[in-house]
């Protein structure tokens, strides 16, 4: 437990509204001194969550949640807002820090209205409870915080569209901080600068242009500035943006300098100082190899270029990678949807794009991805990072990425097992211009070989036996190809059975010739995959085998959202370790 002053007495927001003003700043630091213990031992988002501290009083000071209601953009700037609505004990008590989740979350309180972990949402999510309200014939505020980069994404534009117009009570905080997770990009963000620079004054605003009212506090630290401000717009009868001006990491010296490195971090990153160290040479990883390929590649080939959609670190695309490339990189935003259609038109015009981008925010692009991209068979390159069962919370999961992608036309999807095979697979796809190709980069650390992987990847859905056996077939793919191996060597020490050991390495199509022929000495063919079952590649196995007497059994998650869950209890839960998986194949073939 660690020693708080002010943040003792506040167990609900009326207790917020009965402070002096003397004891604001002590509450701020209170807050901050619980983020950092949070973050520090479990976790968590750190630089949005410091600057937003001063303006999450004064929201609790002026309006009256839950009556009052507060939607929060991506939850990066929600722990104030959790520690102000009774769940503090989630920041100071060490015991309970897993007790409540790092995003805002309608079964922990009354005070939050959705689970939210994608960004750009929240304007779009309370322009539909202010119009339901309406409906209803109900007063009060209805408040979206955005910010932090949110407002490059498709669905913030949207959202202020469609809000501007709602005529009634409408109130969207914007929270300036100058910064996304790395600098802003775009040009909706040199307005932003615009309006800094002139105090709100600019008569070129584009918050006025599609018709909200507008108010500016430049001092967007200071909790007397905003009351203010807060007060002058509660219970306004109109659309209205608040222009609040914050500093990202505010508190922490080294976080307010480097800001994208604390944006997030890691438990035991933090020192006694708060601040990050990292180690002087780091190993090699997935992340570094694709950095330094695209480097290389660059080198070779003026038209290679590599997009993120604001998240470069997912992709090891460092400050140092981004500046070497120059012009051959784009950072788009938070904007998946635009990065994909983006990277169709490179593609398309005989450019090399190759776009990395996380699992879980793969999601948000399914129709660039089959009507853009694929509809047009633009030859892009997407690497699909974080793409596995995880302990992750339930807005962040990487087990959908497979039946999204696979069940696709035109594109091929690649399930590398080690570093030769990934680098392979690259370089193939980078080159070649018949199809667009995702590739599920590894997860986890390093395996090689050591061999140099020489497979032609235009020869689609040929799979690799790796190990020729009988009776039992296992099919291992990516991430899982090493659970092959040990459910291969566990068959034979417990039934005494020499079971086929396969590499898929394609997850959109089948080997039928292969598959076909395991019919001859084979009962059972058993799939791994480190994903969800439903629409993925195990069931395109089965299906093939459907009209025939092999028996075939699929390992991989069930359709269900996990919120951090171990990932050895998933393992258990899902079959998914070589003892209970051996267990399955001996109730099959017996």
């Amino acid at each position: 437990m660690i020693m708080t002053t002010v943040l003792d007495k506040i167990n609900s927001p009326r207790d917020v509204k009965e402070l002096s003003m003397d004891e604001v700043p002590v509450l701020a630091q209170d807050i901050r001194d619980g983020i950092l213990n949070r973050v520090k031992t479990i976790g968590g988002h750190l630089g949005p969550d410091l600057g937003i501290v001063e303006a999450t009083i004064a929201m609790h000071y002026v309006f009256d949640s839950p009556i009052d209601k507060f939607v929060f953009d991506v939850s990066h700037q929600c722990y104030p807002h959790k520690m102000l609505t009774g769940r503090k004990e989630g920041f100071i008590d060490k015991d309970k820090l897993f007790s409540i989740t790092g995003y805002t979350n309608p079964q922990e309180s009354e005070h939050d209205f959705f689970t939210v972990g994608h960004t750009s949402t929240s304007v779009s999510l309370a322009t539909g409870l202010a119009k339901a309200r309406d409906l209803k014939n109900e007063k009060y505020n209805v408040i979206a915080l955005i910010g932090d980069g949110s407002l490059s994404g498709g669905e913030a534009y949207e959202g202020l569209n469609n809000a501007a117009v709602l005529g009634s009570n409408f109130i969207v905080i914007v929270n300036d901080n100058e910064m996304s997770i790395a600098e802003n990009q775009g040009g909706l963000y040199k307005n932003l600068e615009l309006l800094r620079e002139t105090k709100g004054k600019a008569e070129l605003n584009f918050f006025k242009s599609i018709g909200f009212d507008y108010y500016y506090v430049e001092e967007g630290n200071n909790v007397k500035a905003l009351i203010e401000a807060f007060n002058q717009v509660k219970d306004i009868n109109h659309p209205i943006v608040v222009h609040i001006h914050t500093v990202k990491g505010k508190g922490i010296p080294a976080s307010e300098k480097n800001k994208e490195l604390y944006h997030y971090a890691m438990p035991g990153w933090l020192n006694e100082d708060n601040e990050i160290v990292l180690p002087s040479s780091m190993p090699e990883t997935y992340n570094s190899l694709t950095a330094d390929y695209i480097l290389k590649k660059k080198k070779e080939d003026s038209t290679v270029i590599a997009i993120s959609p604001a998240t470069p670190g997912v992709t090891g695309f460092t400050q140092d990678f981004r500046k070497e490339l120059g012009p051959n990189y784009t950072d788009v935003g938070i904007a998946e949807e635009h990065a994909i259609a983006y990277a169709s038109g490179i593609a398309k015009n005989g450019g090399k794009p190759i776009l990395g981008i996380m699992s879980s925010f793969i999601q948000r692009t399914y129709d660039q991805l089959s009507q853009d991209l694929a509809l047009n068979n633009s030859p892009a390159t997407i690497l699909v990072c974080w793409g596995a069962i995880s302990p992750m919370d339930a807005t962040h999961l990487g087990i959908f990425d497979i039946p999204l992608i696979s069940n696709i036309p035109n594109i091929v999807y690649l399930a590398p097992t080690n570093k030769e095979e990934y680098l392979s697979m690259l370089n193939w796809s980078v080159d070649q211009t018949q199809y667009p190709v995702a590739i599920r980069m590894p997860f986890g650390e390093i395996i090689s070989t050591g061999i140099i992987d020489n497979t032609d990847y235009s020869k689609l859905n040929k799979f690799k036996v790796e190990e020729i056996g009988d009776t039992v077939a296992i099919l291992g793919l990516g991430n899982f190809f090493g659970l092959g191996k040990q459910v291969k060597n566990e068959l034979e020490k417990k039934l005494g059975i020499n079971a086929t050991l396969i590499n898929p390495r394609y997850i959109t199509g089948c080997d039928e010739e292969l598959l076909e022929s395991l019919k001859q000495n084979h009962k059972l063919v058993i799939t791994l995959e480190d994903g969800l079952l439903d629409g993925g590649f195990g069931e395109k196995i089965t299906r093939f085998y459907g009209n025939s007497e092999m028996k075939v059994l699929n390992f991989g998650a069930k359709k269900e959202f996990t919120d951090r869950v171990p990932l050895e209890l998933l393992y258990e839960r899902y079959h998914l370790t070589k003892e209970l998986i051996v267990q399955d194949i001996k109730k099959c073939i017996n």
